[in-house]
């Protein structure tokens, strides 16, 4: 920013989410184990949250699954579990390639 009035006409999220992102790491907050500090013997419960697909387009089907991934971390957490509820990776490759090779032909 120049000055203290003006907000930039572009952001950049860089300074920002570099310092929360770091933040976090220290943190453990990507980590299982929180509750292990309470009990060693917990057994893990892990779920992989897929990315938004790159149409796009949200749907009932995917506020269903978050939802029924919510309640069961929720529950296992309940249970003693040690629960770690982690974004993932792509799982639409076919969707993503045919999105992407036909904004590439356009």
């Amino acid at each position: 920013m120049a000055d203290n009035n003006k907000l930039d006409k572009t952001f950049d999220p860089t300074a920002i989410e570099t310092r929360l992102y770091e933040a976090w790491e220290n943190e453990g907050c990507f980590k299982a184990g929180r509750v292990l500090v309470q009990d060693p013997e917990a057994k893990p419960y892990t779920i992989v949250i897929p990315p938004p697909n790159v149409t796009g387009s949200l749907h009932m089907g995917h506020a269903l699954n978050n939802t029924l991934q919510d309640i069961l971390c929720r529950f296992e957490r309940m249970r003693g579990r040690d629960v770690l509820w982690q974004p993932g990776t792509d799982h639409a490759g076919i969707a993503t390639q045919m999105v992407v090779e036909r904004q590439l032909a356009e």
